[in-house]
């Protein structure tokens, strides 16, 4: 198969799946070598096609919508972006820098109360339980998630900005 049709299966593979596709199934579904695979993509994602990119989020690769075209996607599907409250940022800043944290720990840091804040970001899958602290009571860890990748469209939390102390 030539690079453009190798291409072509590619961007209909990450149309149909709708989700980040890890490299390693793009390489089963293609049959097509790995180096050949990743950098066919990272062709796709230097060369935007139309109203659509190909962009490397939460681990995987996923065919989007360019940003400029945002507001004009909003209007069609009627849909407000779900922006989160300064508290649930804060608090969400807070699990992705220290994770895996508890809700005492993230309190401490805040000096408030997290468990409404927490209940929200939980319900939208930003963070998820990661097991239970070795410590008296054995208090609930938490972590972020691949939606919070994906809300954020970076790859991994290595694309994070700096912590400033």
């Amino acid at each position: 198969m030539e690079d453009r049709e190798l291409s072509e299966v590619l961007e209909a593979l990450l149309f149909a799946s709708g989700e980040p596709v890890s490299l390693d199934r793009l390489i089963d579904a293609t049959e097509e070598p790995r180096e050949r695979v990743a950098r066919v993509l990272e062709e796709m994602r230097a060369q935007p096609r139309g109203g659509l990119l190909v962009a490397e989020v939460a681990g995987g690769w996923m065919l989007c919508t360019r940003p400029e075209y945002a507001p004009f996607i909003t209007r069609l599907l009627r849909v407000q972006p779900q922006r989160l409250s300064r508290a649930a940022l804060e608090t969400l800043a807070i699990i992705a820098y220290r994770q895996p944290i508890t809700g005492p720990e993230i309190e401490a840091i805040r000096g408030v109360s997290i468990d409404g804040v927490l209940g929200t970001l939980l319900a939208r899958g930003l963070v998820c339980e990661a097991g239970r602290k070795q410590a008296p009571g054995r208090p609930i860890l938490y972590k972020t998630t691949e939606e919070f990748l994906r809300y954020l469209g970076i790859r991994d939390l290595a694309e994070l900005p700096p912590l400033e102390e």
